[in-house]
């Protein structure tokens, strides 16, 4: 969610001894029940950003259930980086003046039917400069479950300086460091006895989920930055092929939150963008302004047949079946034997997809399928390779094949 921090450590924990590869496997089966499906939500930080307050979360909570959102799904109401204040003469964490009482607000959200969760980073301080929880793991952790915390998105950002000081030119040393302030924080919310989802954000750059299973985390970035615009929501997602094997109930590949309704996207865009985070079983965190939600970005989001291949029980995460110039082709197994197959129209200046198969046989239907179109919820019969779809310009189509 915040400026990329271009990291020399290149994580090779694999290489290390299997003991040390498992410090959080005790509480594996915990970690898989709290997250069994990819988590669902609204973040401050993409809209609001570190202006956000007690009453934005407060009004955040009543709109996410006006608007359908938590009934469709989207129960954690996450307060981004901007909440710390100073720390007491106890060394226990407090608020500043925009947040006056989080226990408070805690009991609003949960009165509400939603969670609530907060962001820190293991450095000194977060990236927006406020106050980090190094040194502090265990009373963070215990503060934030007094308050009733049920998420917590923990930011690399001011310990990378800390890696490159303690290890100048030594990435591997530097890679431990990482991965031991994420274990010490997973450690310390397991003392409290609260569950509470956790969210590594370490922006991909040493490959995260190679380790951070084996850490406590739920989700973990793969990449830089999300922005609100297209080319950039594209680039994050093409670059999620190949990472499917390192998905799965309780820990979840994170491709960053949701821009569904920002910035200057079009429909087609934002249909595009709901589709491939479907097919990517990825989080589901929405991150747009929920007082000026039109229409249009309320279907998109509360879609519930597009939710439910992003909440799909067999937590298989979707990959890529082709790549063209103009269009890629990504596809997804779903519990009932069924696969999610979708089409994106990647090209600048063509809408129709023409002459091409649609490689149903690479997706275990090679005679042809029932298909169904999801966004437009329309029974399609039975299609063959040769059958033509056509897409808009940076438009998706959602597919679901039976036999």
């Amino acid at each position: 969610m915040r400026r990329y921090l271009a990291l020399t450590a290149s994580l090779l924990f694999a290489s290390l001894p299997l003991a040390a590869q498992q410090p959080g496997a005790h509480s594996r089966a915990g970690v898989e029940q709290l997250a069994a499906t990819p988590p669902m939500g609204w973040n401050s930080w993409n809209w609001f950003a570190g202006k956000v307050t007690d009453a934005d979360i407060r009004k955040a909570a009543d709109l996410i259930v006006s608007s359908g959102m938590r009934d469709a799904g989207y129960v954690y109401v996450n307060i981004d980086d901007t909440w710390e204040g100073k720390r007491d003469a106890n060394g226990n964490i407090t608020t500043n003046e925009k947040f006056p009482d989080m226990k408070a607000l805690a009991d609003y959200v949960h009165s509400k039917g939603l969670k609530i969760g907060i962001y820190s980073s293991p450095g000194p301080l977060t990236c927006a400069k406020y106050e980090g929880s190094y040194g502090h793991e265990d009373q963070d952790a215990k503060t934030y479950a007094d308050w009733g915390i049920d998420y917590l998105k923990y930011d690399l950002c001011s310990f990378g300086n800390n890696m490159r000081q303690e290890h100048p030119n030594d990435p591997a040393a530097q890679a431990k460091m990482a991965r031991e302030a994420y274990e010490k924080m997973h450690q310390a919310i397991l003392k409290t006895g609260r569950p509470m989802v956790y969210s590594l954000c370490q922006y991909g750059t040493d490959e995260s989920w190679q380790w951070a299973p084996q850490v406590g985390g739920n989700l973990w970035r793969t990449t830089g930055d999300i922005h609100e615009s297209y080319d950039r929501m594209m680039i994050i997602a093409l670059a999620q092929a190949g990472l499917a094997q390192y998905a799965g109930p309780g820990h979840w590949n994170d491709p960053d939150m949701l821009e569904v309704g920002n910035g200057k996207l079009t429909h087609d865009e934002n249909i595009t963008h709901m589709t491939m985070w479907a097919i990517l079983a990825a989080p589901l965190i929405a991150g747009n302004n929920l007082t000026q939600m039109s229409d249009d970005v309320r279907s998109i989001l509360t879609n519930r047949d597009v939710i439910a291949i992003d909440q799909d029980k067999l937590g298989k995460q979707g990959d890529r079946v082709y790549a063209g110039n103009q269009i890629e082709i990504w596809s997804r197994p779903l519990a009932d034997g069924s696969v999610a197959l979708a089409f994106f129209n990647v090209s600048v200046d063509r809408n129709t997809m023409r002459g091409m198969t649609l490689h149903l046989k690479d997706v275990g239907f090679p005679k042809g399928a029932h298909a169904h179109d999801v966004w437009a919820n329309k029974d399609l019969g039975f299609i063959k390779d040769t059958d033509v779809f056509t897409i808009p310009k940076h438009g998706a189509v959602l597919l679901k094949l039976t036999k």
